[in-house]
């Protein structure tokens, strides 16, 4: 299949290479493909999101996050449920219990919390959103915590437990969540 769009590709690039211009500086083969700087940032996940058969007493619409699985799930009807690979807390940084979405934010800011600075001095105080801001495409908000269910830029964490506590997803699954639910959601987070 990619032997097809090789010719037309190389074509593209050798014509934007010989106009010459903003066009030739801008142009990276890599986005009509993905994975060029251009592309939606975040990569796909290497835990597909899903539908599948949950059984829990929780109703359509909450967010349930199992830690141990490194899973998140949206409750839909009918006993099913979409079900997100997630990066969780590293060791120490797990936590449990229940919140509600308390605020949505496409492409925030991030001021990294004091505790997080104390650790790692060497981070910025403050990132404007976009693609290289940690909190990745989209965030929500979860209670008066300091954590979120927020995008990466990092696809290669997803199923990892890497986390200060956030629950990371790709930019392309965050953006599907976020698209799913809104703020008073509840999240329900497992620590097993």
């Amino acid at each position: 299949m990619i032997r097809y769009f090789a010719a037309p590709i190389a074509a593209i690039a050798l014509l934007s290479a010989t106009a010459g211009g903003a066009f030739a500086e801008e142009f990276d083969s890599r986005d009509i493909m993905g994975g060029g700087p251009n592309f939606f940032r975040g990569g796909s996940s290497p835990v597909p999101r899903t539908t599948v058969m949950y059984n829990g007493n929780y109703a359509p619409g909450t967010i349930v996050v199992n830690t141990s699985e490194r899973r998140l799930y949206l409750v839909l009807q009918n006993g099913q449920a979409l079900r997100y690979g997630i990066g969780v807390g590293r060791d120490g940084f797990r936590w449990g219990g229940v919140h509600r979405i308390t605020a949505k934010k496409e492409w925030p800011d991030w001021t990294p919390p004091s505790q997080m600075l104390a650790r790692r001095p060497d981070l910025p105080r403050h990132m404007k959103g976009g693609v290289e801001n940690p909190l990745g495409a989209r965030a929500m908000y979860l209670g008066s915590t300091l954590y979120r269910i927020h995008g990466s830029n990092e696809p290669e964490t997803i199923g990892q437990a890497v986390s200060s506590g956030c629950f990371r997803m790709t930019n392309d699954d965050v953006t599907d969540l976020y698209g799913r639910v809104g703020v008073g959601t509840t999240v329900v987070v497992l620590n097993n």
